[in-house]
This record gives C-alpha cells, structure tokens and sequence, in this order.
C-alpha cells in the first residue's frame, strides 16, 4: 500500500470519526442502577444507530453491548439502552457507539450495580447528591433584563464529590411560554438544557433518579388542569431513565428506588394536584390514590430512613406559594396516617422554593419529623419567606446544593446532609442517627 492510499485512508477514518462525534446531541447518561440492570441514555441530533459496550472495570478484555436502537424525531432523538449482562456490587466502564463507530469522552464513562449485602454484611456506606431548580439561560426567549440562570459550575463542584448518584428534585429544566404549548417547543427545552456541557461529566458516571415541579411540568404554578400534561409527562419519560413512571397503572412519574438500605418515594405532586384558587371540591396535591401508594409502602418499609422526595416543601407551617400547608386537610392526612400506622424513620427531601432550610417538626409522643429543602442550583435566587420551624443558621438564599453520606452499621446507620455553596463550600450541616427516628417503646 503506498503513502497516498494510507494518508487518503487515514483521512476517511477521521471523517467517519467526527462524523460520529458531531451526531451526538447530549449524554450519554447513566439512570437507575439495579443489581442485574442498569438504565443509560443518550440522546442525538438527527437519526442515528447507538449502543453502548460495557465492562467490568476488573476484566476489561470481556465486552458487552446494550441492544442497538435507531434515534428518531419523534422521540427526540433520545434512546434509552438497558445493560442487563452484569453481576451485583461491581463497577463498569462503558463506551459510546453511533453509527458504529465510537464517541470519545474527555472524562471517564462509568457506572455501578447496586450490591447484595442482604444476610451477609453491613449495609454499604451510601453518598448521593441533591438538588432542585436547574435554569439554563437561552436570552431570545428568556424574560428582558438580567439572566434568570447563573453559576452552571455548580454541576462540576457536585461532580468533584463523586456522589454515586444524583436525585433531581423537579424545575430540572425550564419551559417558556414558547415551548410549553407544543411537543416541538417542550422537546426543544428539554434538549437545550440537557445539553449543558457543564452537566455533561456529571451525567457520564453519576447515576440519575428525578422528580418534576411546575416548570418542567408546564407553566408557572400549574397543575392538573394543564392542557398539554400528557406532552410534558411523555417528555419526563424520554429524558428521564428512571426505574418506572405512575402506579397502579396510571399516569404520573411517582416511581421508587432502594440503595443500600435507605428507601427513596418519588413522588408527583403536578398531574394530579387541584388547582390553586379553586373554591369547590377536594383540596389536593397528591390525591387519594397516591397517598394510599405511599402508606402502603412507607409501612412496608424496614429502611433506616425512608426518604420522600417531593417538589414543594412538606412541612413548612407558614402557608406561601405551593407549599403543603396551602393545602392543610391533606397535609394533615398524611402526617396523621403516618403517626397513626407507626411509620418511623421517614425524611422528607424538598425544593422548589428557590433558599435552602432545614425544617424540623416536633411531635408529642413521636420522633421529629425533617424537611431538608435543597435549592436552587442554577435558578434566580430568592428572599427569606416565614418558616415558624425553621432551623436556625440553615437558610440559605443563594445557589447551593446538598450532599448526602449515610453511615454505619446495620441498625446504627446515620445520616449526613451537608449544603454547599456553588463553588463548594460548606455551609452547613445535619447529622441524624436512626435511633432518633424511632418512636419509643
């Protein structure tokens, strides 16, 4: 072969290469972790063949590779891809494929198996992140004057802690008033943020779990009544690989999740939340069938903690805004079915409100329940509103998010929650040990 033939070979290489790398929109992503199964994603900007080829990081000569599937337009170009040919408790690397070809990353590609410890060990050691109200600025279709979004960095200092995962806890994206009224707009919104390159490393080895509030919901403050809730829900879904969408066969994105031993209740506080200022029928943001899920499966529960995971704060007593206290009968409800069934060690994790606080409520006769509200990352911002139990020296009005250890030994576990400022530096922090969580003997 002469010199010509090799340099005009090698060019084509390179062609076909960036060809590859030029498809790719965004991702790819790691999602759930199972023990046999583990959910990735990736989304492209036009039509494309992907897979995906993984290995464990201790023999990396045995590859394996997710099922192929083609991306369309319909869909976002966003594909899912399931690695089910792996063992528990183990660590993999993976690579992307488009077209056949591979797609090199500047930062390492890798994801986890949950582990069986059960009936042979102490339960693992558990670090995960937190975080609500991710606003990515697009000025032609932002509001005029100064940008809502800032400080994308925070995405790299939570990656810097090497959380094994990530919980969203909703406005994970933001829809404007061009994009919530058709699937092209809502598809637009949720690729532009999602194409960040700051959260692109985060997403690369960190796995994803997500709720959603209003703004990647719909409008502003909206609820059951918006139009176009199936488009939006559909979207969730495509770009959010989460372990399932809705119960007992209807629609929504309440879903669950176990890691370690902690027990994670996502729940949906929009698709079937009344609306604000209706005067008749039900006060409601979770509705009856929701609540029955959530008994039922918080009794259930043997979990050191049992963390519920919501859009709006759950336990602030001031009523403002969306919070649970705007809607007392229900919130009552379930703070009476909980303290009625004995359910201990529950957690709430919340967002929404744009200042993170510790909310702590005391009961007679009853541990204390915790709401750790974490936001924003990216967002606007916002002042100090009334929280009559609030933990002093915790509110912070500024971008921040939260990082979570939990620790010890099997019936002595204890859990950490310390915030951060964008760039990192603590602010403060919680330690609560489930013996504290237990109602007295």
């Amino acid at each position: 072969m002469n010199r010509t033939i090799k340099i005009f070979l090698l060019i084509l290489l390179i062609s076909i290469e960036l060809a590859a790398q030029s498809l790719l929109q965004s991702g790819p992503m790691v999602g759930y972790s199972a023990m046999r199964e583990v959910s990735l994603w990736v989304q492209t900007n036009s039509s494309a063949k992907v897979k995906i080829a993984y290995w464990n990081v201790n023999d990396t000569q045995k590859k394996f590779f997710t099922d192929e599937i083609t991306t369309e337009k319909e869909n976002g170009f966003a594909a899912k891809l399931i690695a089910d040919n792996i063992e528990p408790g183990q660590s993999y690397n993976y690579e992307l494929f488009i077209n056949g070809k591979k797609v090199k990353r500047n930062y390492e590609l890798k994801f986890k198996t949950q582990k069986l410890w059960q009936w042979r060990e102490d339960p693992p050691i558990i670090k995960f992140a937190a975080g609500s109200c991710a606003y990515v600025n697009e000025t032609v279709y932002d509001r005029p004057g100064e940008p809502y979004g800032n400080n994308y960095e925070v995405f790299t200092s939570i990656y810097k802690h090497k959380p094994e995962f990530m919980l969203w806890l909703g406005d994970n994206s933001y829809l404007r008033e061009v994009d919530w009224d058709s699937w092209s707009g809502i598809v637009k919104r949720f690729t532009h943020t999602r194409s960040l390159p700051e959260l692109q490393p985060l997403f690369g080895s960190v796995h994803n779990y997500a709720i959603w509030d209003d703004h990647d919901f719909g409008p502003n403050d909206s609820d059951r009544g918006f139009w176009n809730k199936e488009k939006t829900l559909e979207a969730f879904k495509l770009f959010w690989p989460n372990p399932s969408y809705g119960i007992y066969g209807e629609p929504g994105i309440t879903t669950f999740f176990q890691w370690g031993d902690i027990d994670f209740f996502l729940l949906d506080d929009r698709y079937y939340k009344s609306p604000n200022y209706r005067k008749t029928g039900e006060q409601t943001i979770l509705g009856d069938e929701q609540i029955k899920w959530l008994i039922d499966n918080l009794s259930y529960s043997k979990a050191p903690f049992k963390v519920i995971a919501v859009g709006g704060q759950f336990l602030n007593p001031n009523p403002g805004g969306e919070n649970f206290s705007t809607y007392p009968e229900e919130r009552q409800k379930i703070l009476d079915l909980i303290h009625q069934n004995n359910i201990e060690s529950v957690i709430f994790l919340t967002g929404d409100v744009h200042r993170t606080e510790l909310t702590k409520m005391v009961r007679d006769g009853a541990y204390p329940l915790y709401d750790i509200t974490t936001s924003p990352m990216t967002a606007g911002p916002s002042k100090v509103y009334p929280n009559d139990w609030r933990v002093d020296g915790t509110v912070f009005t500024q971008r921040n998010y939260s990082i979570f250890e939990v620790t010890g030994q099997r019936k002595d576990r204890t859990l950490k929650c310390t915030v951060y400022d964008t760039n990192g530096k603590e602010l403060w922090n919680i330690i609560i040990n489930e013996k504290g969580l237990k109602y007295s003997k």
